[in-house]
């Protein structure tokens, strides 16, 4: 059974994303992750440049019902809500505070690969959460 990071953690996730996993014919995976998925976090603007420094920053999948999904079996939905974790504190102060805004446009990233496309839907805890390791 999924523990939330926000037990774990101690403070609500930093923001939350409406997202869609690409098909396999869009260059999408063979099959949808479970909860604890570790993917990295990028924004469109993080293409402008030429070498892109990916956000460590992780996914928790709600389900159908806006539930966080807790059920470490179950495929998550290829399309629906997921709340977002800054992982490191001090990029939260230094980078994503200043970036990340509701409305932009972010991918969920396997390395190189975009594998889902996602929105910013809603900032929680971003500008309240710890800033210091």
């Amino acid at each position: 059974m999924w523990i939330s990071n926000e037990v774990n953690r101690g403070f609500p996730p930093d923001f939350k994303v409406k997202y869609r996993f690409y098909t396999q014919e869009e260059g999408g995976r063979k099959i949808l992750p479970r909860q604890g998925y570790r993917s990295d976090f990028a924004l469109e603007e993080d293409f402008l440049d030429t070498g892109i420094e990916l956000r460590v920053i992780h996914p928790e999948f709600e389900d159908e019902n806006g539930d966080l999904i807790i059920n470490e079996t179950r495929s998550v939905l290829e399309s629906g809500n997921a709340r977002m974790w800054i992982m490191f504190p001090k990029a939260r102060a230094e980078r994503h505070i200043h970036d990340i805004k509701v409305g932009l446009k972010g991918y969920f990233m396997e390395g190189p690969r975009r594998v889902a496309e996602a929105e910013i839907i809603e900032i929680i805890g971003l500008f309240k959460n710890p800033r210091a390791e």
